[in-house]
């Protein structure tokens, strides 16, 4: 990478706070025995509310699938965004996450939600933009200089 030492800084700082968050999502929802993403998904909006309600809400089996999978995929993507390692894995896992949360409760007019959003958005919000920043920690990989990846792997090479 032929980046400045503030840009190096920066991004290494958007991978980790990225990976916190999602880190502390998931234990938080570990640590709840309780925890479940029924009320979330039954309360999904849009056009793809069928998906969300019926399908994965509506089925036991179906849901505590998908709870182990937010659950540890949360926790797994934290870490490895934290660390450095497998960047590029936990960057489209994340996307992948993020895009199913907001297309589950997308930001558009005229919809409503039984638990109100911090504030008024319309198409951009916190998620959309934590999806946009994890796509430039895809593009602009810190990893193979600032994480495990570049004990796994080896450092990265300068592009001529």
């Amino acid at each position: 990478m032929n980046y400045s030492f503030s840009q190096k800084f920066w991004l290494v700082a958007l991978r980790i706070a990225i990976g916190w968050h999602f880190l502390y999502e998931g234990l938080v929802k570990l640590a709840n025995a309780n925890w479940s993403s029924a009320g979330y998904l039954l309360d999904s909006e849009g056009f793809l509310k069928d998906f969300f309600v019926n399908t994965l809400a509506g089925n036991p089996n179906m849901l505590q699938v998908i709870d182990f999978i937010n659950i540890w995929g949360l926790i797994l993507i934290g870490i490895g965004l934290i660390l450095g390692t497998f960047e590029r894995i936990a960057c489209i896992s994340g996307i992948l996450l993020l895009a199913l949360y907001y297309l589950s409760h997308p930001p558009f007019v005229g919809l409503k939600y039984a638990v109100p959003s911090e504030g008024s958005y319309l198409v951009v919000n916190k998620i959309l933009i934590e999806m946009i920043a994890l796509a430039v920690v895809y593009v602009f990989p810190t990893n193979r200089e600032f994480g495990l990846d570049r004990f796994i792997f080896g450092p990265a090479k300068n592009k001529k």
